[in-house]
Formats: structure tokens, C-alpha cells, sequence
């Protein structure tokens, strides 16, 4: 074999590798594209409340291992010191604890108001009103140490406009239910 015929040798070798890495890119750029994309989809679908089951008023749901109900939603008029046109709003839940583990099964609990227009509103600290001893926020319920069976009493209070407080609904997403999340119709809906 001469030294000519292994450069040619070595040339077609090398085209058949350039030729083979070529193939492989087309089939690897895609697919790291895929992988990427899957990571980004599978986030926001964990993080945010995407597709709504509605909930007629007074039918509870079974929702994040505990049965929801909405048993009230009123405004607190008559209050000093908030900011002009706006109005409190308290939305209360009456909760029957299916599946104790609420560390696990609520994490993330999350309760809103959402108006016609898809605005929403989360819970605020900003108002103080006086609530029963058994009234929890959907927070401390997770770590009241409920039983199977229990009934938790929940109250939000949240601060609104007073344009929205005929259009608002409550919400309350979970992260172990996450994308769905529920929304309550209102007795007038």
C-alpha cells in the first residue's frame, strides 16, 4: 500500500464520519430542543392554577384529598383606614379533611378571588377582622394537624375594588391538583 492510497483511504474515512456526525446532529438538536421544552411545559403546569372545575354554590367537591364547599362570600363594610374604593371581602370554606396527609395533598394551597376579566386577587394581611376561635387560613390548616373526618373551617380575607365585588369568584388551587384548580359560582350565578 502506498502513502497515496492511504491519504485517500484516510479521506474517505474521514467523509464518512463528518457524514455520520452530520446525522446525528439532525437527530440530537431536536431532541434537546424536546427535552427542554417538556422541562419548561411540565413547570408551568405545576406552578400555576391553568384549567378551572367549576363548582356550583352549595355542592361540595372532592378536591386534594379533602371535600370543599364555599359557605359564604360577603363584603366587610363600614371599616376606617383602607384605601379609597376598595372594600374587604371574606370568603369562608367549610372543609371535610378525607386524607389526613394536608402537609403533602395542599401544599402550595393557594385560595384567590378571580373577577370576569381573569384578574386575581390573593389573600391580603392588610385587613384584620376578628374570627371565630375555629376559623383557619388555608395555610394553618395545613399544619393543624386535622384528622379523616374532620370539619376545617377556612376563612381568606382579601381587599378588592368595589367595581369587581359583582364579578369576583373564589378559587382555591393545590399543588397536588395543579394545573386544575377549583372556582365557585356564586347562589346568583
Amino acid at each position: 500500500m502506498t502513502a497515496q492510497d492511504l491519504v485517500q483511504q484516510s479521506g474517505l474515512g474521514e467523509r464518512k464520519w463528518r457524514r455520520r456526525s452530520l446525522w446525528a446532529l439532525l437527530l440530537l438538536i431536536p431532541l434537546t430542543f424536546a427535552v427542554e421544552v417538556y422541562d419548561s411545559i411540565k413547570a408551568l403546569l405545576a406552578d400555576n392554577d391553568l384549567f378551572a372545575r367549576r363548582v356550583a354554590w352549595g355542592q361540595s367537591v372532592h378536591f386534594g384529598g379533602s371535600d370543599w364547599k364555599l359557605t359564604d362570600l360577603r363584603g366587610a363594610f363600614g371599616m376606617a383606614n383602607l384605601p379609597p374604593d376598595s372594600v374587604p371581602v371574606l370568603a369562608d370554606f367549610s372543609v371535610k379533611v378525607g386524607d389526613p396527609d394536608l402537609q403533602k395533598l395542599w401544599l402550595g394551597c393557594k385560595v384567590m378571588l378571580i373577577d370576569a376579566a381573569g384578574r386575581r386577587w390573593a389573600p391580603t394581611s392588610a385587613v384584620t377582622l376578628k374570627a371565630p376561635g375555629d376559623v383557619q387560613t388555608c395555610t394553618s390548616a395545613i399544619f393543624s394537624g386535622a384528622k379523616s373526618g374532620d370539619t376545617l373551617n377556612l376563612r381568606e380575607t382579601f381587599l378588592v375594588p368595589k367595581d369587581v365585588t359583582k364579578t369576583i369568584r373564589p378559587a382555591v388551587g393545590l399543588a397536588s391538583e395543579r394545573p386544575h384548580f377549583l372556582l365557585f359560582q356564586l347562589e346568583k350565578d
